[in-house]
């Protein structure tokens, strides 16, 4: 064999070698399982955010309360069930980056397994704290209202600060993590700085605080 078909060999090799490669490397494998017996035979679905048409989302069944996805494409999704069968589980917000990642379906979801995804729990915890917060503040403020209105501007401008808080506290995740689909997702949520058009149709920088 000369030389030349030595090297197309090997060439042809490498192509084989990689075809047979079902996990291609740097793909995100998500392994799930539920906690509602129910969910068993049903469809689960994979949804980017940014695109929901019938090519970009992905399904599989769920099986003996388990189900496996696979996608080399890193971007922010949701898990969620057939819409037949969303009361009482919660959609799950993931980052679809490289590695393997272990996620929970119920009324309560979660995920675990990758540095973006464990960031992404640990902001939606505070998420969640944040929204029972700022709700509290406000059911007070109209309640005060009533009888109190100086209380009751008081307890909303405290829900206020504690909205500022919150929004720092986002944008200072974003800004600790590697450039990605999340970091963009965060730092999408409360910009700094955004285009607004004004009444008389030009367009000015407003930044926030």
């Amino acid at each position: 064999m000369n030389r030349k078909n030595m090297g197309l060999c090997a060439l042809i090799t490498v192509v084989l070698m990689a075809a047979c490669n079902s996990t291609p490397q740097g793909s995100c494998r998500i392994h799930g399982v539920v906690d509602d017996d129910r969910l068993n035979g049903k469809q689960i679905f994979l949804v980017p955010l940014e695109d929901n048409s019938a090519e970009a989302v992905d399904s599989v069944y769920i099986k003996d309360g388990k189900f496996e996805f696979a996608t080399d494409t890193c971007h922010m999704a949701q898990l969620l069930m057939d819409y037949h069968f969303r009361d009482g589980v919660e959609r799950l917000l993931v980052v679809t980056e490289p590695g393997d990642l272990n996620v929970r379906i119920g009324r309560v979801s979660s995920s675990s397994g990758t540095p973006g995804n464990d960031s992404l729990e640990v902001w939606k915890k505070a998420t969640i704290n944040h929204t029972r917060e700022m709700a509290t503040l406000r059911q007070a403020a109209r309640e005060m209202a009533q009888t109190d209105t100086v209380k009751a501007h008081e307890l909303l401008a405290q829900a206020d600060s504690v909205h500022q808080r919150y929004k720092r506290y986002t944008r200072h995740l974003a800004s600790t993590l590697s450039q990605g689909a999340l970091r963009e997702f965060l730092s999408g949520l409360y910009p700094v700085s955004y285009p607004k058009r004004m009444p008389d149709g030009s367009v000015v920088t407003v930044y926030d605080e």
